[in-house]
């Protein structure tokens, strides 16, 4: 897999950051690519500096940092048996901005970081910090569950079709790249979600219409059919036949299944037990603002496996440089 040129991962000491530290080393090896690793010191509340401490916000600060960063510097010694270029950066201030920041500053293609639960959210993998940059971040967001396996034996991709939004074509593309080419590295399976359902199909089939329940029954299977067709007509875009014999990624398998995104993705990753999931976190593109839909984010709250989150072509990050 060669299509990373500036790694951007973000350790921290709170967590077993093994797996990300390892995963942003091979990847950038693999790539050719530089890793930047980070740490992050959140700014010192100005309300804990009482008059009778002799000491200053910014000495508190400037010690913080310089401890946080020989620990940093501590932690990414086993990269260099790597051989990677590598750099490490200590930020300040709130995680997900200035992570974000980063990436516009330095033009990050991707970022790696370790799960890291929020107390208050026991039952999610991903913390705040994790759902805000994978909102809001410009370039992909790879989240690492700490205790993933260190290779990949099932990736699943979710791709989904919408006439009505073209970028959709792109990201599909995108996601199907990503993850036939991290299966390939890893000599793992592929698997192609894609899910679909029928408007209101509840109210349909309870009131009479000018059709009888064959008739609509007859129509829901032709459009499994359709879509069907159309994820095999896109595996063939992507150059991915279900003849396995003319394809390079010989060990996948598609998965056309009648129901909502964000009730089928998570069963099919939770029931083939995959180690990776590779979505796109599509809304709206060109005007910054919260950029995730809600089925994104509705499944991103049941997965329990690490996740690789793309976004769709346009899309612009309310983060800016400016403080």
């Amino acid at each position: 897999m060669k299509r990373f040129s500036n790694i951007l991962l973000i350790l921290d000491a709170r967590t077993d950051y093994s797996a990300a530290l390892k995963r942003g080393a091979t990847l950038a090896r693999d790539n050719q690519a530089h890793l930047t690793v980070c740490a992050i010191v959140d700014r010192v509340p100005g309300e804990i500096m009482m008059s009778v401490i002799a000491i200053k916000t910014r000495e508190v600060l400037d010690f913080a940092v310089t401890e946080k960063r020989d620990w940093l510097d501590d932690a990414v010694t086993s990269v260099a048996a790597y051989g990677v270029s590598t750099d490490t950066k200590v930020l300040v201030g709130k995680p997900f901005i200035e992570i974000i920041r980063q990436v516009l500053r330095d033009d990050h293609d991707l970022i790696i970081k370790c799960a890291d639960v929020d107390s208050g959210l026991k039952d999610m993998l991903f913390s705040s910090t994790d759902m805000h940059l994978m909102r809001k971040c410009p370039c992909p967001v790879w989240v690492i569950k700490p205790t993933e396996h260190h290779q990949y034996r099932r990736i699943l991709a979710a791709v989904d079709q919408d006439p009505e939004a073209p970028e959709k074509d792109v990201l599909n593309r995108q996601i199907l790249e990503m993850a036939t080419s991290l299966a390939r590295a890893e000599h793992g399976e592929t698997h192609i979600a894609h899910a679909w359902d029928v408007f209101d199909e509840g109210l349909l089939r309870s009131h009479t219409w000018d059709f009888s329940e064959a008739e609509f029954d007859a129509m829901v299977e032709e459009e499994a059919t359709l879509r069907g067709r159309w994820l095999e007509d896109l595996m063939k875009s992507y150059g991915i036949s279900e003849d396995k014999s003319t394809t390079d990624v010989h060990d996948f398998q598609l998965h056309v299944v009648k129901g909502q995104a964000q009730h089928v993705v998570p069963e099919i990753a939770h029931d083939l037990a995959v180690d990776l999931v590779v979505m796109g976190t599509v809304a709206r593109t060109g005007i910054a603002g919260l950029f995730m839909g809600s089925t994104a984010e509705t499944i991103l709250t049941q997965l329990n496996c690490s996740v690789l989150t793309i976004k769709p072509p346009g899309f612009i990050s309310p983060v800016t440089l400016d403080a």
